[in-house]
């Protein structure tokens, strides 16, 4: 397997040396394949929509649904680009608003911490420590999970590493934001908090694109630990091509607030970025397939205990 790496790397490098008009061609392509003959994922795709807009159309569904898939094969090219894209180039398709109030928080040697879903390419925010201009210094970080390839994980690690951003395992990132807050390094660490739990990692239930979601509350936890100034990170895409992250402040006090508050927030912010554009979220996950039913069911028979 171990050729598999080299081999691999070397496919994906060729494809990043192509022109954005060329890597949109190609992606074109990939809708076809995808989507017409694959038909990757369809029925969840499908049913996630039909169940999260019941006031839709079919019509109106179809057309979200081609949509997502030519956007999810623009994510694959346009994440391959990072392997070779300059900085420069890469700032003429990606907009950074709020920078301002980001290293504001720092200023006041406040670290930061960005909450997005899994909308828009995300793999671009990388380039984000690009934007700042008094803080240089300062590390943005992406926390992930491993993939089971090891190859794709590599691969994967060096793309989101190629503009200066840090990856560090999910398990891992507490012990590094102690190191940090230790020597006084500024950062700001961005979590995707839409993923669906394991029952026994819920901790709360709450609305979302009319289900009702379990959802993660571990990075909220960390911020409060850390007593970060958290950031909504909105994500639009005006143009194929281009795409703008705006950070907006959620609180710069999140231990003032509620339990649960910055989450529920988020979920509410991330819902009103879908519903907006609909067809640049990640619909062929399956989020919605543990229910509330079943999780009471299981506490109520001792099955299950919930991990603190």
């Amino acid at each position: 397997m171990k050729f598999l790496q080299p081999l691999v790397y070397a496919v994906f490098y060729l494809i990043s040396l192509l022109p954005y008009r060329a890597l949109y061609v190609l992606a074109d392509v990939l809708h076809v394949i995808v989507y017409d003959v694959v038909r990757y994922r369809l029925k969840v795709v499908r049913h996630n929509l039909a169940t999260s807009f019941p006031e839709k159309s079919d019509k109106e569904l179809r057309r979200i649904e081609r949509g997502f898939y030519r956007w999810l094969c623009d994510y694959f090219v346009e994440t391959i680009k990072l392997m070779t894209v300059s900085r420069k180039e890469l700032l003429r398709h990606v907009e950074f608003r709020g920078v301002e109030k980001v290293e504001a928080c720092f200023d006041r040697g406040q670290t930061c911490a960005g909450i997005l879903g899994h909308y828009g390419n995300w793999e671009l925010l990388s380039a984000f420590g690009l934007a700042f201009t008094r803080h240089k210094e300062a590390v943005v970080g992406l926390i992930y999970h491993p993939l089971r390839n090891h190859v794709f994980d590599r691969l994967f690690i060096k793309l989101r590493q190629s503009m200066g951003g840090v990856c560090i395992p999910k398990q891992d990132i507490l012990r590094y934001l102690v190191e940090f807050r230790r020597q006084g390094v500024m950062n700001i660490f961005g979590y995707i908090a839409d993923q669906a739990p394991k029952y026994q990692n819920t901790h709360l239930w709450l609305p979302f694109l009319g289900h009702d979601t379990p959802v993660f509350t571990g990075a909220e936890r960390i911020m409060r630990k850390m007593n970060n100034a958290v950031f909504y990170v909105d994500v639009e895409r005006p143009a194929r091509g281009r795409y703008v992250y705006t950070f907006k402040l959620m609180t710069a006090a999140p231990a003032t607030l509620p339990e649960h508050e910055i989450t529920r927030r988020y979920f509410k912010y991330l819902e009103q970025t879908i519903r907006r554009a609909p067809a640049y979220y990640l619909w062929s996950h399956n989020r919605w397939k543990r229910t509330h039913e079943e999780y009471d069911r299981r506490v109520k028979s001792e099955e299950l205990r919930v991990k603190s």
